[in-house]
Order: C-alpha cells, then sequence, then structure tokens
C-alpha cells in the first residue's frame, strides 16, 4: 500500500471495467488486500438461507470490492476524478487535489 489516497465517505469515480464513469460514496477500505466497497457500485445478488427469520431464504444484494487502482477521488466542481497529494496544514498531513488544491480532509 502506498498513500491512502481513498477513504471512508469519500466520493470517488471508477476509472476502468465495466463501470467506468460511474461515481458513488465509499462505504468501507480494506487496506490489505487494496480493495474499497462503493455504494450502489458491483452489486451482486446472493443466496439468503432459510431461517426463522425467513422461512422462504431468498436473495439479497451485496457489495463486491474493487481494487483501489480502479478508483479516484471525485470533484464535484470539475465534474471529474482528481490526483492527490499529501501536505502538511497546521501540523498534520492532509490529501489535497493537484488540480484544483481543494483540501478533502
Amino acid at each position: 500500500m502506498s498513500i491512502a489516497r481513498i477513504k471512508k465517505n469519500d466520493t470517488v469515480v471508477v476509472r476502468s471495467g465495466d463501470f467506468a464513469g460511474m461515481t458513488g460514496k465509499v462505504l468501507r477500505v480494506d487496506y490489505s488486500s487494496d480493495v474499497a466497497y462503493v455504494e450502489g457500485i458491483n452489486l451482486v445478488k446472493a443466496t439468503v438461507r432459510r431461517s426463522k427469520e425467513k422461512p422462504d431464504g431468498g436473495f439479497r444484494e451485496v457489495h463486491k470490492p474493487l481494487k483501489l487502482s480502479k478508483i479516484m477521488p471525485y470533484d464535484a466542481n470539475l465534474k471529474k476524478g482528481v490526483r492527490i497529494t499529501r501536505v502538511r496544514s497546521a501540523d498534520k498531513l492532509v490529501r489535497r487535489a493537484k488540480k484544483t488544491g481543494k483540501i478533502l480532509d
């Protein structure tokens, strides 16, 4: 893992694959396997076993992970993804968009 470009609750855009161009909010990030779960993207149907709560069983939608290399932070003003850099601001490292200078943290 390099730097933490993507964090929970960030708005991101998918760069490649079947969902290229779609945006969503990050629900969870797993840095050990370099994946993120993005709201509304890469949903699959999973089966639910029969139980007392659901006697008929059925299906539910679950989020599948996306590799961190396929997503990048989204800037609503530019309406596209932006690259970021880390800069020191007030004795703290923050993420800043390279093109606009907007602070993401």
